[in-house]
């Protein structure tokens, strides 16, 4: 079976939210699915949780591999595809991105996530699919929602999945522990 590791969100712990569904889903279906702790969740440095995202990725084949970004961990692994050896090592087998941003979103403590600007076209060739899923009323790309889903579409070719409700992912209230979309999304990229 596949591999699945998931990059969690900005001050969230890889036992929140949907991961733990996402987890026993996919697991149950016989992948293997990682959901590491990155350091210092609530104050994230862009080069340690690369650093760790990559040693995460490491044991594992890419070509076998999907990778799943929430919110910050997506732009984690936006960064974790610009720096992987294509030529070497193959394409990821996939990517999935929950609430991620294509760009700044006005937290200036996250701004060396965003620093320097994506090398698109290099992102693109490292993965063999993207799938996003973002919802309208998500209040932390706001206004720009539609700017981040479109950049997404038109750099990586990546196929997006909008709901018209769902906020970041968890939902306002913190409490959403499913999200059978995040894993209906992953099991269309291992079909796929």
């Amino acid at each position: 079976m596949s591999t699945i590791v998931v990059s969690h969100g900005y001050g969230m712990s890889s036992t929140d939210h949907w991961y733990p569904y996402l987890r026993s889903e996919l697991g149950a279906a016989g992948h293997e699915v990682h959901v590491p702790q990155l350091p210092d969740a609530q104050a994230p440095q862009a080069e340690a949780w690369l650093k760790s995202l990559s040693a995460e990725t490491s044991s594992a084949a890419p070509a076998d591999t999907v990778l799943v970004g929430h919110s910050l961990g997506g732009v984690n692994i936006l960064r974790l595809l610009q720096a992987h050896d294509t030529e070497t090592e193959g394409a990821f087998a996939g990517v999935v991105l929950v609430a991620s941003m294509a760009g700044e979103v006005g937290y200036d403590a996250l701004a060396g996530f965003f620093e320097p600007d994506f090398d698109w076209p290099r992102i693109r060739r490292a993965a063999r699919s993207f799938r996003i899923l973002h919802a309208a009323d998500d209040p932390v790309s706001g206004e720009a929602t539609p700017w981040h889903i479109m950049k997404f579409v038109t750099e990586l070719g990546a196929t997006a999945t909008v709901t018209a409700e769902g906020g970041h992912f968890p939902s306002t209230d913190g409490t959403q522990l499913q999200l059978p979309e995040a894993v209906r999304l992953v099991n269309d990229t291992l079909r796929g």
